[in-house]
């Protein structure tokens, strides 16, 4: 008997659980993929051609909102949760809720989800979104990259608009994400690479992805998004832990999965946390990973102009992820304004229809304006908050430059920040352990 299922996701880990585990399997029959976390992009459907046979017509794509009445129209049997960024708290929601509607629960495993690569993989992934994991993977690339290796980043998936375009995406150069038409969300993760010299990979069919990547790189850094685990097996892993968020190392999912396979640990941001606070995240570390080393670190912020934010009026933009789900009330555009003296000004009272039901939902946000731009009506949105608030320059904490994307009437500042080891070992030092244990690929 055809096993029916729902996949619940965020236009991610969800479409790649199908890709390997449900695309050909005649034993199940996905009927519907459940959004949740990011605002607009459900509607759509999984096209035909990323589906395969068994599904002409492809797959509709809903919001986990109408999660009850899916179950009830197809004759659901079974649910499988596909998305990452989840306290214990709202993994036992979704749980219950998925229970209480007569189904089965199923989380599909690394050994079940995880690609082999020829080539060396090293992780860079995080407990919970918004610890720093990218300052720390663009110090692993750039210490790769001293050795003469050529390294393809990989991100985790972010195909917000049309899947088939979106199916296999590579970028070279800045130019390759305005052809693709890149969301801001995208852009915070790919820009900083791509001026440093790295090509990026993403997309939605990390099998067809993984042969192209292996044909132009020697080594693959997998840069996780929120706090997933990687697509591609590691020789490597380094998770990212935040000192400024004790206790979330060990009450998160899959964040706590990657602690506890780690190689390395990375306490970062320590420079704003208390001594026992980093004591007892080191504890926590010890206790789910005795094998594991750590450093603690700081992500050393500032500013390209300082002088046109120093005593002004100014808003903070921020990385969207970091701030939403992710549950930061600030993060680095915040911390560089108060370093250099600028009144932050609240945009809550100039925010439009739709950022005001996003602070409603994501109450916990301090008194920044999050980088939400999935869609052109978001884009227009968040510009026309920018045009209201009266401020006298704009603190760009996220890494994209958005001014590509909408029209910004005031000086922009942007914030740049670097990894500071502080105790522990070094990246480079991580980066020969990688080597060495992956050395046989190499050859």
């Amino acid at each position: 008997m055809v096993k029916k299922v729902v996949i619940i996701g965020a236009s991610g880990r969800d479409y790649h659980n199908f890709n390997v585990v449900f695309r050909n399997n005649p034993d199940y029959r996905v009927v519907a993929f459940l959004q949740t976390q990011i605002p607009g992009v459900s509607g759509r459907r999984y096209p035909s051609s990323l589906a395969g046979s068994l599904y002409p017509d492809g797959i509709p794509i809903i919001s986990f909102e109408s999660f009850e009445e899916i179950v009830k129209l197809y004759g659901v049997d079974e649910a499988v949760l596909s998305y990452s960024d989840l306290t214990y708290s709202e993994l036992g929601y979704a749980i219950s809720r998925i229970v209480a509607s007569g189904l089965s629960f199923r989380i599909l495993g690394p050994a079940e989800t995880t690609l082999e690569s020829s080539k060396p993989v090293i992780a860079v992934l995080g407990v919970k979104t918004g610890v720093g994991k990218s300052t720390v993977s663009r110090e692993v690339a750039l210490e790769l990259k001293t050795r003469g290796v050529k390294v393809g980043v990989v991100r985790h998936p972010m195909p917000y608009g049309d899947l088939e375009k979106a199916t296999v995406q590579v970028f070279h150069t800045l130019e390759d994400l305005d052809k693709q038409g890149c969301t801001i969300e995208e852009r915070e993760e790919y820009e900083p690479y791509l001026k440093q010299g790295f090509y990026v990979y993403a997309g939605v069919d990390y099998g067809k992805l993984l042969q192209i990547i292996e044909q132009e790189n020697d080594v693959i850094l997998w840069d996780g998004g929120n706090n997933d685990w990687s697509f591609f097996r590691p020789d490597y892993s380094i998770v990212v832990v935040d000192a400024m968020r004790p206790g979330v190392e060990i009450s998160a999912f899959p964040g706590e999965i990657n602690l506890r396979t780690a190689d390395a640990v990375v306490i970062n941001k320590a420079d704003q946390a208390r001594r026992e606070d980093i004591d007892l995240i080191k504890k926590n570390i010890r206790s789910r990973n005795p094998r594991a080393d750590i450093t603690v670190a700081a992500s050393e912020v500032s500013l390209e102009n300082p002088e046109l934010v120093s005593g002004k009026r100014v808003l903070v933009i921020e990385d969207s992820p970091t701030v939403t789900h992710g549950g930061l009330p600030y993060a680095a555009g915040y911390v560089a304004a108060k370093k250099y003296g600028a009144e932050v000004v609240d945009p809550r009272p100039f925010a439009t229809g739709f950022f005001k039901k996003i602070y409603e939902e994501y109450s916990h946000m301090g008194p920044i304006l999050p980088s939400t731009g999935y869609t052109s009506d978001q884009l227009r949105e968040l510009e026309e908050v920018i045009r209201r608030a009266p401020v006298e320059a704009i603190i760009l904490g996220t890494p994209s430059d958005i001014t590509r994307l909408i029209k910004i009437d005031k000086p922009v500042v942007r914030v740049t920040y670097r990894l500071k080891v502080i105790e522990g070992p070094s990246i480079k030092d991580y980066v020969d352990e990688f080597l060495e244990k992956s050395k046989k690929k190499l050859l």
